[in-house]
């Protein structure tokens, strides 16, 4: 299973996005491992247009879904102190993306630079699209 953040979510989703983006999260679709998650529904379908949000909730409805839960909060704290201790700041909302990626031990797709600085420091597993985006399982890495 791969989480999928909602910087690939978003960019994915628009009409002139990265088109490397857009069939990489095709290709994790197709192999029906994508997986989202409460930060993460909050991102896209908070930021989604009027007129777009009936068709986003349908399809996000068939994605497998983590709910955010209680030690999730907790571990994201510790998370986020031991980044500082490295002089890294990170938005909350990544930090408790990543922790919830870390905990669960699933890879995360994602096109933002922050959890690139997170994974110099933890255990965070980054997926990366296989050819032409199709699905990469990670073990020919």
């Amino acid at each position: 299973m791969v989480l999928v953040d909602s910087s690939a979510w978003i960019e994915s989703l628009r009409r002139n996005g990265d088109m490397r983006v857009k069939l990489a999260v095709e290709g994790l679709l197709e192999a029906y491992e994508a997986q989202w998650c409460s930060p993460v529904r909050i991102e896209v379908l908070g930021g989604a247009r009027k007129e777009e949000r009936a068709l986003l909730g349908k399809r996000f409805s068939v994605i497998p879904y983590r709910p955010c839960r209680e030690d999730d909060w907790d571990r994201a704290v510790a998370l986020a102190w031991r980044l500082r201790n490295h002089g890294i700041t990170c938005p909350w909302l990544d930090v408790l993306i990543a922790a919830i990626a870390i905990h669960d031990d699933v890879r995360l797709y994602s096109i933002d630079a922050h959890f690139q600085e997170i994974a110099r420091f933890t255990d965070l597993q980054l997926y990366r699209p296989g050819y032409g985006g199709s699905y990469n399982d990670g073990f020919a890495d």
